[in-house]
């Protein structure tokens, strides 16, 4: 039986013992942090691990980048500002080593998308984001990932149990998108005006891109 993902997180938020413990969350974007954010903030003390060296062109990373510190700005204003019972939000940004990714997908380049180039890149970002999260202390780490509907959780779960075990730390279960996590995510984004790319990061996404706006009659 395929296992539920979003109800496994629950449970854990449900024991109160949970809340405060620190959480090491590896990001891929603002937009799909936003609605992650607003949903664990309630529970964990959150630092956002900003690390995606897939996303090849350094001014397209730089842009990413900023608008994932820009977001977590405003959400701790807001927090500053109101009386919800939410804790504060940190920022880490990882290397930018784009040779890293290249390494990654050695081999793998005519994959197509989804398939066992993006595992390997999703194991490269976990792998680090485990690494950091033990090497610090966190409490138990997780990603964002999963709150996209072109993503499989069922294997970013499984990698994210692999990284938790190699380097002894717990990871959070999660599919993000369930309970209408991704219109959330969507209309946090236009709430906070933020950058919403079409694509993934790497030349390979955004080379799929170009194709389906080709197919598609639309002009780059």
């Amino acid at each position: 039986m395929k296992r539920n993902y979003q109800k496994e997180l629950e449970a854990i938020l449900a024991k109160t013992e949970e809340r405060g413990k620190r959480l090491f969350l590896h990001s891929c974007c603002a937009p799909c942090s936003s609605y992650v954010l607003v949903y664990l903030r309630a529970f964990f003390r959150i630092t956002v691990f900003y690390y995606n060296p897939n996303i090849t062109q350094q001014e397209e990373y730089r842009k990413r980048a900023e608008e994932q510190k820009r977001l977590i700005a405003a959400l701790n204003r807001e927090r500053d500002a109101g009386t919800a019972e939410v804790f504060p939000i940190a920022v880490q940004e990882g290397d930018y080593t784009p040779a890293v990714f290249w390494e990654a997908a050695q081999g793998l380049e005519q994959c197509p998308e989804g398939g066992q180039r993006c595992r390997r890149c999703f194991a490269m970002r976990l792998e680090e984001t485990a690494r950091r999260a033990k090497s610090q202390e966190f409490d138990c780490f997780t990603t964002t990932l999963t709150i996209s509907p072109l993503k499989d959780a069922e294997t970013l779960n499984a990698i994210g149990r692999e990284m938790g075990e190699r380097y002894a730390i717990p990871f959070l279960p999660s599919d993000f998108k369930k309970k209408d996590g991704f219109r959330q995510s969507v209309l946090l984004s236009q709430k906070y005006d933020l950058y919403r790319q079409d694509y993934c990061g790497c030349v390979f996404s955004r080379a799929e891109r170009e194709r389906c706006r080709t197919a598609a009659g639309v002009e780059s």
